[in-house]
């Protein structure tokens, strides 16, 4: 089979001609469109898993926070222990994936995280509940890491944009959780057995997906593409890593800011009704699941440069009317609006950081990761210091101002902007780059 035999995106015309000689060498032993169809279920399924676990663990915090006796003080720290083992768990995972393939950093990091939430749902102890949110941390990390290898390396195998959908399993999954937890209510015991149910997902989802991932070659780094005559790995794209990890960066402070803080600022600053409060939360999550659901096909028909600008431009504009209309039905609206933007940029930024170095998109993912959690910190501390000088609404002018110069780094979105990505004009992955969508070069389709 040959590269001219990968699936094409509508539009995009004939597959260009690919000299056997520098076929690219995505490992892994699925190489049809059925296997590449089977690794994209796979991986909607660890990221849905990785939703449900997450929302599970959040809403069950007043519960375990009722059972253990403790304030908001060391709530804050769980959840600071959890970003800073998160941290870790993505940069064990770039040293599994390197060696072993990211599917064995997705399997084990689920695993972590079913043990972790089994042994918070029994814990009577502080140090098990402290010893079980840092285990579940490091499984966080290494699965998210993991997980946007995966995705980014199955986005290659089909040669059309996917991220989107993935990210979508993610937040519908994690809404389904958060229902469930509201329709399960009833103190601690509820609380915990909704923690053993997430438990028994993520073990099933380490089990049952494992064997439909992408797995590397033997002996064989995990690459996207490269010379097939053994030339070393390229350099790591540090200005590109930097780049695309500063937009992850922004999008997570404007995202843990209105879900740490809407419900809040409704309540003690706009004097909502209690039927209000949640609605401001619950925009932003819907507003996200909506623009995921069509990010795909909106990258495919408009280009990630455009889409870029649209989606910073929308999530920037949301802040405004939060910030300067003191009444709910503005906020939520801005709400929803933010949620536009950080539900596009996300899988953007993703995306286009894994065609930096097709040869080690492994440490790429994994190290622009690391700024997922600098900016859920960064969104959930820095804007309740700012709040505490100015009032909440002013702070929520801080992630409009981190996302405008996002503006200026939007045409690095497309493929080929920046160096060392091998998809310029004249490569073979340069096709689509006008539609946004993958080359069908960089499908997975090997040259025989």
């Amino acid at each position: 089979m040959t590269s001219t035999d990968a699936p094409l995106d509508p539009g995009t015309g004939p597959a260009p001609q690919v000299p056997a000689a520098r076929a690219p060498a995505v490992p892994g032993p699925a190489t049809g469109p059925l296997d590449a169809r089977r690794a994209r279920l796979a991986v909607g399924a660890v990221y849905a898993a990785q939703g449900f676990g997450y929302a599970t663990v959040v809403t069950a915090l007043p519960a375990l926070k009722d059972r253990q006796g403790i304030d908001d003080t060391q709530v804050s720290l769980l959840v600071l222990l959890v970003c800073l083992a998160a941290a870790g768990g993505s940069v064990l995972a770039e040293r599994l994936a390197t060696r072993r393939g990211s599917r064995t950093a997705v399997g084990l990091g689920l695993a972590a995280q079913a043990v972790a939430v089994l042994l918070v749902a029994a814990s009577a102890a502080p140090a098990v509940l402290v010893g079980g949110f840092a285990v579940y941390g490091v499984g966080l990390g290494m699965v998210d890491a993991a997980a946007g290898i995966q995705g980014v390396l199955v986005q290659h195998r089909l040669g059309r944009p996917v991220m989107s959908s993935f990210f979508a399993s993610y937040t519908a999954a994690a809404i389904l959780a958060a229902l469930a937890m509201s329709a399960l209510a009833g103190g601690t015991s509820a609380a915990a057995w909704a923690l053993a149910a997430a438990g028994v997902v993520l073990a099933g989802v380490s089990i049952g997906a494992r064997g439909s991932l992408v797995a590397p070659a033997p002996d064989e780094p995990e690459v996207l593409g490269g010379d097939a005559a053994g030339a070393p790995r390229t350099p790591l794209p540090r200005r590109g890593i930097w780049v695309f990890g500063g937009v992850v960066l922004v999008a997570f402070v404007a995202d843990s800011a209105v879900s740490t803080w809407s419900s809040i600022y409704l309540d003690d600053v706009l004097l909502s009704s209690a039927a209000v409060v949640p609605l401001g939360y619950a925009a932003y999550q819907a507003a996200i699941l909506v623009t995921r659901l069509v990010g795909d096909r909106w990258v495919h028909r408009s280009g990630r440069v455009r889409v870029a600008v649209v989606a910073t431009v929308v999530g920037a504009v949301g802040f405004l009317p939060v910030a300067l209309v003191p009444a709910p039905v503005a906020a939520i609206a801005g709400f929803a609006l933010v949620g536009v933007g950080v539900g596009a940029l996300v899988p953007l930024a993703f995306s286009a950081a894994g065609e930096l170095a097709p040869d080690r998109v492994d440490e790429v993912v994994a190290r622009v990761n690391l700024f997922n959690y600098a900016g859920a910190v960064l969104g959930a501390v820095v804007v309740g210091l700012v709040s505490d000088g100015t009032g909440l609404a002013v702070a929520f002018l801080l992630p409009f101002v981190l996302l405008v110069p996002v503006l200026g780094h939007a045409r690095r979105f497309a493929p080929g902007a920046m160096p060392g990505t091998g998809t310029g004009p004249g490569s073979a992955s340069g096709a689509g780059a006008g539609t946004g969508a993958q080359a069908p070069a960089l499908s997975g389709e090997l040259v025989e």
